[in-house]
């Protein structure tokens, strides 16, 4: 078993600092890094407002409050953030170019011995760890937003991936206090591509005028006991990452029923995203 000592996450996003503060309420140091010192810490704010909402709601002390943000570091050079990493997650943007990218500085950074494991929820482990010479290092880690909350890591085994690295990934999503399955390297894995497939029927359902996207909702919720409709859900993952992932699986597996719908397509160009931008299928203040 690994001794975790520090994480290393690569993007302050949504994604990104939501691995950072569950690896500083497991007690690992998280180190956390972006192309901006403003994205940076927009992200540390957003861990901070995480918090401040848990001790609101009863589930968080302000002893663990304070103990978590005091293991929380914040690095814009990419050698110094990897100083003591036993692992680095990489949690970009869905876009294959930057990836590899990523992946290529790392490698000339990171020890031989570090764990490079990638955030992706579509894009194939191996395209990434192909922009590497050591792909046995290459692991997936898909993390679920609200990272903190959601209790599911899905970890991706490339064709090139060690055993040695997938147990590690296996055994850190556990120290993170995740259950943690594990699938083999296909477009979509086994969450996304079932979970989008759903989430775009649903969307195609509401262009169709099928039902009101509440009532489509209520559906699910109550019909088949989801604990979140798939169009709420879309808006809380973020409608541009939604069609990102639709494309990507759509030219991956080129079946119809990836093809994004019109309507994704509109209300993102529209600036319609979800809760992030106040408004998607439903309006969030």
């Amino acid at each position: 078993m690994t001794e975790w000592k520090q994480v290393t996450v690569i993007g302050a996003g949504t994604m990104g600092h939501g691995i950072v503060l569950t690896a500083a309420r497991a007690g690992l140091r998280a180190v956390m890094v972006d192309v901006s010192r403003a994205a940076v810490e927009a992200g540390l704010a957003a861990v901070r407002a995480d918090l401040e909402a848990g001790v609101a709601r009863g589930k968080v002390t302000a002893g663990e409050r304070d103990q978590a943000l005091s293991r929380i570091a914040v690095e814009p050079d990419l050698g110094r953030a990897l100083e003591g990493a036993s692992i680095v997650v990489e949690a970009v943007p869905e876009s294959l170019d930057l990836k590899r990218q990523v992946f290529r500085d790392l490698e000339a950074a990171a020890g031989p011995d570090v764990v490079l494991a990638t955030n992706t929820s579509s894009i194939p482990v191996g395209e990434i760890a192909a922009a590497t010479t050591r792909p046995e290092r290459v692991v997936g880690m898909h993390f679920f937003n609200p990272v903190h909350i959601m209790p599911l890591v899905e970890v991706v085994r490339a064709a090139g991936t060690a055993e040695e690295t997938v147990a590690r990934a296996v055994d850190l999503g556990t120290r993170l206090g995740k259950e943690c399955i594990v699938v083999r390297d296909s477009p979509g894995f086994a969450t996304s591509r079932l979970g989008v497939l759903l989430g775009l029927e649903a969307i195609r359902m509401v262009q169709d005028g099928v039902a009101s996207a509440e009532d489509i909702d209520k559906a699910m919720t109550l019909g088949y006991r989801h604990p979140l409709g798939p169009l709420r859900l879309t808006d809380l993952v973020g409608l541009d990452v939604r069609l990102a992932i639709a494309e990507q699986l759509h030219r991956s597996l080129g079946a119809p029923a990836f093809r994004p719908p019109d309507l994704l397509r509109r209300m993102v160009a529209e600036g319609k995203l979800g809760k992030k931008s106040g408004q998607g299928f439903y309006r969030w203040s």
